[in-house]
């Protein structure tokens, strides 16, 4: 049996396996000296203030919902081209999501469709906005800023997708994803077929100080251990002049999701090769425009774009279920991102229907993701183009 090509896939080197190994020969496996290295360094390579580390991507969303204190019946406003977690934080906060649509040509947030859902409603009704960097390209986090700043709202992206990502602002500065400037908040993934891998693993990063530690108090039951912050007293706590060294208090309720020290010292390092992995998805992406560029059963590619990460390497095609199926045929696992998640049995229940958001849908019926993932080879690659072309070319 030919070898399958998946649409995504981890790379594991030697120095990654002895970076995990001399971990578990260490003191710590999990909260020990790693995860803080990791945060430092994934919060210098995104140009973010602070970083936290947590056991997933969803657990980031949730953390930031309740950071941000979404309550019951708050509207936030999100896309319904993602991965269903970035609706769900704000449902299990008690939150409603409202879906605005996408950009046909980015496949973005669209800020227009979100300015007519804001300009339609009293000031109020919503309370935050949560775009995605979809499939690596930055969402335009200045204009949103301004949208949120005019309507009082808080800013959460979803940059699971794109680490080392960026957008060119009004100024021509180069705004890497998650880096806090614009968004209250940002999230990571370290799940396997991500830039980053970390078997699981997710990174939240702001630059405000306030969220920061109310963040490191969620992630471990909502437990601080620190003199400066306790409110109970010095006796009750079993100290004469200082609190002793065993003290501490929970002051909310708080989860369990933190990161292990070896997944941390994993993540740590993948990212030392992240810079050369998006060059390689972005020369990748690059052979695939070319080659696709005059394609005519292409409707759209994602095509070239400054600050792309290339998480994914989206196109449109006609026949889109036929190539999906003659492309496993020929062992190549290509995939679909995403389902609707406005049109997902659980949201259609609060009423969300077909026709609600129409160029996602239109979107969702012809779209495709290539095999993207760094060690991809020039002959994987080329299988791939080939395979494509054949099908439609007889």
């Amino acid at each position: 049996m030919s070898q399958i090509i998946p649409y995504g896939k981890q790379f594991i080197t030697d120095e990654d396996i002895q970076a995990v190994v001399g971990t578990l020969k260490s003191d710590f496996l999990t909260q020990g000296p790693k995860i803080v290295e990791f945060e430092k360094a994934f919060a210098k390579y995104v140009e973010a203030k602070y970083a936290v580390a947590v056991s997933n991507g969803t657990a980031a969303l949730h953390l930031n919902a309740i950071a941000l204190e979404i309550q019951p019946g708050d509207k936030v406003i999100t896309t319904p081209i993602t991965f269903a977690a970035s609706a769900n934080c704000v449902r299990y906060c008690g939150g409603e999501v409202i879906f605005a649509d996408i950009d046909p040509n980015t496949y973005l947030l669209d800020i227009n469709s979100v300015k007519e859902l804001l300009q339609n409603s009293p000031k109020g009704t919503y309370k935050g906005i949560i775009p995605v960097d979809f499939a690596g390209r930055s969402v335009n986090l200045e204009e949103f800023r301004g949208l949120c700043d005019e309507y009082g709202l808080w800013l959460m992206e979803d940059a699971c997708h794109a680490p080392g990502g960026y957008f060119v602002d009004a100024q021509g500065e180069k705004q890497f994803c998650g880096n806090g400037l614009f968004a209250d908040l940002a999230i990571f993934s370290f799940h396997p077929v991500k830039h980053i891998a970390a078997g699981e693993g997710g990174m939240i990063t702001t630059n405000d100080e306030k969220l920061y530690q109310k963040l490191l108090s969620l992630r471990t039951h909502g437990i601080v251990k620190n003199d400066s912050l306790y409110t109970n007293s010095i006796d009750f706590a079993g100290g004469k002049e200082t609190y002793p060294l065993w003290y501490m208090e929970m002051q909310e309720l708080g989860y369990n999701y933190r990161l292990t020290d070896f997944q941390a010292a994993l993540g740590l390092s993948q990212l030392s090769r992240a810079n050369e992995g998006v060059e390689k998805r972005r020369q990748i992406a690059e052979r695939y425009y070319e080659a696709f560029k005059n394609a005519t059963f292409m409707i759209r590619q994602s095509g070239i774009v400054e600050g792309h990460a290339y998480h994914l390497y989206v196109i449109e095609v006609e026949d889109r279920l036929g190539l999906y199926n003659h492309l496993r045929e020929n062992h190549i696992f290509a995939q679909i991102h995403y389902i609707p998640t406005h049109l997902m049995p659980y949201y259609k229940q609060f009423g969300w229907k077909e026709g609600d958001m129409p160029n996602a849908e239109r979107y969702y019926r012809n779209c495709l993701s290539l095999p993207m993932f760094p060690s991809l080879s020039p002959d994987e690659q080329n299988k791939v183009i080939n395979v494509i072309q054949e099908y439609y070319n007889g």
